[in-house]
Formats: structure tokens, sequence, C-alpha cells
């Protein structure tokens, strides 16, 4: 066995199956399948069972997975150490945000790629959750509260918002003056999710209704300047509208808590350098992005 083979094995396994697996490594499935040919014949044992929907691991299967997912990080390890200083090669699957990611992750992104020629970056932009373990991700870009999980974070910097609505709407149906009072209006919302404010040093939790929600910030900035209620936004998505007027911060006296944007990596003794490499160039992106991006929001009383 080599570790092509290996590789090939835990991508059919986590991804559930030959295509999706081909997809990731960017071979064809008839490789795919003949790597599995091999590793099983100098295994003498079967790994996988093939179906029309996909491949499901046998029970010798689940546990060579385990035992191949860390030969194959502890190799990649090695290969980084003796690369010489700088040089990244190999693949780099990251999940960033659809929001951020095309306007404010893309240029660190495409700059990575350009120091380092020998290293393949792919990266998915979505607002969707993405299962970095099930999905055969190396990190994910994450923006906002964390939630508990298992995975590791480093946050590369923090994220300051604001709760804002169009001149229109306030004129049409006025101004939450505490948050307990946006339960009597509209929010413009991604889905079920609560919104927190600072009473002093005291947090204060909602849970907002509206008719109106989208999965992406930007799509609830443009629902928040055409008047339909009243949005908690990043401030890099809304200070060039609150410049201009078209959006107005509501509630000032009770500002958000600072959310953070976090690099996330499935659980692991020691990060990829790959992906210390490309937390270090985001760091570096959040020390030089305008100050009203990346401090409380000067608007605020």
């Amino acid at each position: 066995m080599d570790i092509e083979e290996l590789q090939t094995f835990v991508e059919v396994a986590d991804a559930g199956g030959i295509s999706a697996a081909a997809l990731r490594l960017g071979v064809a499935k008839s490789i795919v399948s003949r790597r599995l040919a091999r590793l099983e014949a100098s295994l003498g044992t079967q790994l996988l069972s093939r179906t029309t929907r996909g491949a499901a691991l046998t029970e010798a299967g689940a546990v060579f997975r385990d035992y191949a997912a860390r030969a194959c990080a502890e190799i990649s390890m090695a290969k980084e150490t003796i690369l010489p200083a700088g040089e990244l090669r190999g693949r780099l699957r990251i999940a960033a945000p659809l929001t951020f990611g095309p306007t404010h992750f893309a240029p660190v992104l495409a700059e990575l790629a350009r120091r380092h020629p020998l290293l393949q970056v792919h990266t998915c932009y979505t607002d969707h959750f993405v299962d970095l373990i099930t999905e055969g991700y190396d990190c994910a870009i994450r923006v906002g509260y964390l939630q508990d999980s298992n995975l590791i974070a480093r946050r590369i910097g923090p994220i300051y918002g604001a709760a804002v609505a169009s001149p229109a709407y306030i004129a049409a149906h006025g101004a939450p003056e505490k948050p307990c009072e946006l339960l009597a209006h509209e929010a413009l919302m991604q889905g079920t999710e609560t919104w927190q404010f600072m009473d002093g040093d005291t947090v204060v939790t909602v849970r907002p209704q509206g008719r109106f929600k989208a999965d992406n910030g930007v799509a609830l900035v443009a629902a928040a300047v055409a008047g339909l209620g009243i949005a908690w936004l990043p401030n890099l998505l809304i200070h060039e509208h609150v410049s201009s007027g078209a959006l107005v911060p509501v509630m000032p006296r009770y500002p958000t808590p600072p959310a953070g944007a976090y690099v996330v990596r499935p659980p692991g003794q020691h990060p990829a350098r790959k992906i210390r490499v490309l937390s270090d160039l985001l760091i570096e992106y959040f020390e030089t992005i305008p100050l009203v991006a990346r401090s409380p929001s000067p608007w605020r009383s």
C-alpha cells in the first residue's frame, strides 16, 4: 500500500462514495476505484461495501479508517517539516462565508496562493453550515459567535455590529429604545437566531420575529435599506449605508457584544503549517482593514 491509496480510502470513507471522493481529489472515478482495489488486495480484506447509493464502511473499514487518517496526517506533517522554509505544497480545502468571503477573504486566499505556487487552494463560499470532517475540509473561516463543538478555533479578528433600520421604516413604525421593544417590530433575520445586546456589563438576549429571512447578510442589508424592518448586521456590511444615511442605528445605548472571525479546523494535536500560514495572513488583514470595520461603531452614543 502507499500513501495515495490511504488518502483515497479516507476520502471515500468521509465522502460516502467514490464519485464525491473523486471530485474532492480531482481525479477520475476509475483511478479512485483502482486505488481502493489495490489497498483492499494488500490488506486481504474488504474495507468498503459498494452500493448504487455510494460506499459504506465495513466493520474492518471503520476500524482501519481512523488509523489511515492518522497515518496520512503524520506523513503530511513530516513532509511539511522537511520542506524549505516558507514553502507550502499540497491541497488546502477551505470553507468560507458567502457574505464576507468574496469581498474580504478572497483577496487573502489569492495572496496565499501567490506566495506559495506549489499549494492548491480550493475554497467553497457558502453561508450554510459546513461539516468539516464529513465533507473533507481542512479548515473553515467563520464569523460571529462560535457554538460549542469539538473543532479547534483560532481567533483572527473582531467583528462589531449594530441594529439598524432605514429612515422610512423608523418614520412609519418608530424605533425601539430597549431590546425588549424589538418584539413589537419586524426583524430581518437569517433564521430563528437570537440577538444579543449589552446593558452595561449585562448581556441581554432577545428572540425577535419577522417575515423576511435570508441566509446571506448582503440580502439582509438590501431588505433593511428597502424599509422592511430592523436588521442586526456587522459594521463591515453597513458602515457605508450608515455614512450615507440609508440606514440608521437603533438603540445606541445598547451596543451589540463584539463577535469574532475565526479559523476553525478538525481536532488534532498539531495544525498543518498551511493552516497556520493562512491564519497569520488573515490576522494581518484584520489589522489593516478600516477602523470603522474593526472597532466599536463611531456613531454610537
